[in-house]
């Protein structure tokens, strides 16, 4: 059978029904298939940025901003990496880090940042002052959740790092990385899907808000 677009249209409005499932038929999804885009971060340069992080940390042993910020300028993936450990928008990462630091890291500045490291994320960046503080406070910030995990939250809500490696603090991220994931710990944290998959908004982000008002202590 002709589609519709094949045909003069007088002939398709005296028959619209049949040239609807004509269409329909011949529809497919793909949602099974991702486009990668411009970039696209494959896994062996993330894995890259993960053993990169892991001996600056000495294994997660020693999660300290420092030794951390010299790395990220090194190998700038190493930020990609953090943020994925804490499950955050670049946006959210931000307002977290400007409110807890009292740093204004910008959003523009944080789009602008990822967007360089996913174009190239294994060439050194660029250490003006500007960008260094900005930086300096995004990395203080993961470092001090980090360490200190998940707090309590109520029992009809769940934090956002009440994940099964920054729950308890750096001691679980040591022990799954140097352990290994349970198999059901990863089947639930993708059951629980977009709360943890850094993909909501702001506004989203289940912190108190007399939390997020008070600067982290700087340990």
């Amino acid at each position: 059978m002709k589609f519709p677009f094949e045909l003069p249209f007088a002939e398709v409005q005296a028959d619209l029904d049949t040239f609807v499932t004509a269409v329909f038929s011949c529809l497919e999804s793909e949602f099974l298939i991702m486009p990668k885009g411009l970039g696209f971060i494959d896994y062996p340069v993330f894995e890259q940025g993960y053993e990169a992080l892991k001996q600056a940390t000495r294994g997660f042993t020693f999660l300290e901003p420092e030794s951390l910020l010299q790395k990220t300028f090194e190998a700038p993936i190493v930020i990609l990496v953090l943020r994925t450990m804490l499950g955050f928008t670049p946006p959210e990462w931000a307002y977290l880090a400007t409110v807890q630091t009292g740093v204004e890291v910008s959003q523009g500045f944080v789009r602008s940042l990822d967007r360089k490291i996913r174009l190239s994320p294994l060439t050194p960046l660029a250490d003006g002052k500007v960008t260094v503080e900005r930086v300096k406070a995004l990395i203080d910030t993961a470092c001090i959740l980090l360490k200190e995990g998940a707090p309590p939250a109520s029992s009809d809500k769940i934090h956002r790092l009440d994940k099964a490696d920054t729950k308890t603090g750096i001691g679980g991220v040591q022990t799954l990385a140097g352990m290994g994931v349970p198999y059901a710990m990863l089947l639930y944290e993708r059951f629980l899907g977009r709360p943890f998959a850094g993909l909501t908004a702001i506004p989203s982000v289940i912190l108190s808000e007399t939390a997020l008002r008070q600067p982290l202590k700087m340990r």
